[in-house]
């Protein structure tokens, strides 16, 4: 059994204390977290063993083999080395770091600890699991172009609290929607593509919350509401992204998801779907058909906090492993350089 700390009680921390704690394999030993209220909140709900004020006096805990860090990026980096130099295995909640250089110090230091990033989570579902089988039997001849695109409309303006301080503060967060969702989306590609795919260049523009939406979000919030980007991968295969929220577009979610190759296409959703349905189109003598190659109502078959305790025991790499991330990493990076500079941006080897 791995005994867990988790760092962080708030929304994401509370999540993962909760997998914990109903994961056989797993243990609780403590949680930590500076804000008292929801320090009195854990105690409240789950009872820990062990409770902390700061991350550092959680990371001293000789009993904790293990820490999860669910806080705030910008203070993320120096906790997951103090935790490392520690010997303490570190799962690092989405987006994994403010930058590259953060990410490649982890590495450096990490030796044979196993660490990782949550932005695994939607491919823990069956049907992810299905699509990355499928890709790999090549029947979609030479891959060329990865695709999505989610827009999110405003919708209602909000009744209570507006969302947290960090989400839309580049001190805080690294950046917008591109962190905070696109890290999902780029591991949900790559993922499904073995991480296979070796970005080269990037083209890409961002844009804040206009002005007549201010009042949706806390003040001075400086980061990205709508990121589109063209990353350009060895062989020619081009991966192509948009996301936005607070949109003026009609209500609702409008979102496309579809992997393009030579000989056919797999159209697919990297969300809770009901059913959860893969579309595969190819090309036959009389034209293209289509067929409904997977559909299935589902959860996520296990969690990023269980996923990361059988890495441990079996001495492996979690699902997505700091070298995984640091590849999401530097893509994030080229956008956020090439949207600064108004041009292409080539990217650090990967």
């Amino acid at each position: 059994m791995v005994k867990f700390g988790v760092i962080g009680c708030g929304v994401i921390g509370t999540q993962h204390i909760t997998n914990i704690i109903d994961t056989p394999e797993t243990e609780l030993v403590a949680v930590a977290d500076l804000v008292e209220s929801y320090r009195l909140r854990a105690i409240e709900r789950f009872q820990p063993p062990k409770v902390y004020h700061t991350g550092v006096e959680l990371i001293s805990d000789p009993e904790i083999e293990a820490v999860v860090l669910a806080f705030p990026t910008a203070f993320r980096t120096e906790i997951a080395k103090q935790a490392l130099i520690s010997g303490k295995h570190v799962l690092i909640e989405k987006p994994i770091a403010m930058n590259s250089q953060e990410v490649e110090e982890l590495i450096a230091i990490k030796g044979d600890l196993v660490s990782g990033c949550c932005s695994c989570r939607y491919r823990l579902f069956d049907g992810a699991d299905f699509a990355t089988k499928f890709i790999s039997t090549g029947k979609l001849g030479e891959l060329r172009s990865v695709f999505f695109r989610e827009l999110r409309a405003i919708g209602g303006k909000p009744k209570s609290d507006l969302p947290p301080d960090w989400r839309l503060k580049k001190s805080l967060n690294g950046g917008g929607i591109l962190v905070n969702w696109s890290s999902y989306d780029l591991d949900f590609l790559l993922g499904l593509t073995d991480w296979k795919l070796k970005p080269l260049t990037v083209f890409a523009q961002t844009w804040p919350i206009p002005k007549e939406f201010s009042d949706y979000v806390v003040e001075d919030s400086d980061a990205e509401i709508q990121y589109t980007a063209l990353i350009r991968c060895q062989n020619g295969i081009t991966i192509s992204v948009e996301r936005g929220e607070y949109m003026p577009t009609q209500t609702g979610i409008s979102s496309s998801w579809e992997i393009i190759g030579s000989r056919g296409s797999l159209k697919m959703n990297m969300l809770k779907n009901n059913p959860y349905r893969l579309e595969h189109t190819y090309v036959t003598k009389t034209g293209l058909e289509t067929e409904i190659i997977y559909e299935n109502s589902e959860r996520p078959n296990t969690t990023p906090v269980e996923d990361f305790a059988r890495a441990i025991k079996e001495k492996k790499q979690p699902k997505t492993s700091l070298e995984n991330a640091l590849i999401i990493q530097k893509i994030t990076d080229g956008i956020y350089a090439s949207a600064a500079q108004a041009q292409s941006v080539q990217l650090d080897e990967l």
